[in-house]
């Protein structure tokens, strides 16, 4: 089966409350996951996420999740056809 998070915080939320065998328990309080080079990503084949200012946390993950080279390219292009960044804008599917 395929999973698609939608979001930066619900990869988070999965990622946080995926046990070392792969399961996701029910998980209750506050995560102190931070995301970034090199990580197994657990859960999500998928990803749908808003273009984040470049150098934060979420840019981070993003680029950690789809690879440098494929968020770099997709960022371009956004600048490039002037999509909307930040929380309010315009989003991708990482596949």
């Amino acid at each position: 089966k395929k999973i698609c998070c939608i979001g930066t915080t619900s990869m988070k939320a999965l990622e946080t409350a995926v046990t070392i065998p792969g399961k996701i328990q029910p998980y209750d309080g506050w995560s102190n996951k931070f995301i970034f080079p090199p990580y197994d990503f657990s859960i999500a084949d998928m990803m749908v996420t808003n273009f984040h200012p470049s150098l934060s946390s979420l840019f981070i993950m993003v680029c950690t999740f789809g690879g440098p080279e494929l968020i770099k390219n997709a960022y371009q292009i956004a600048m490039k056809e002037k999509y909307r960044f930040g929380t309010y804008g315009d989003s991708m599917l990482i596949v």
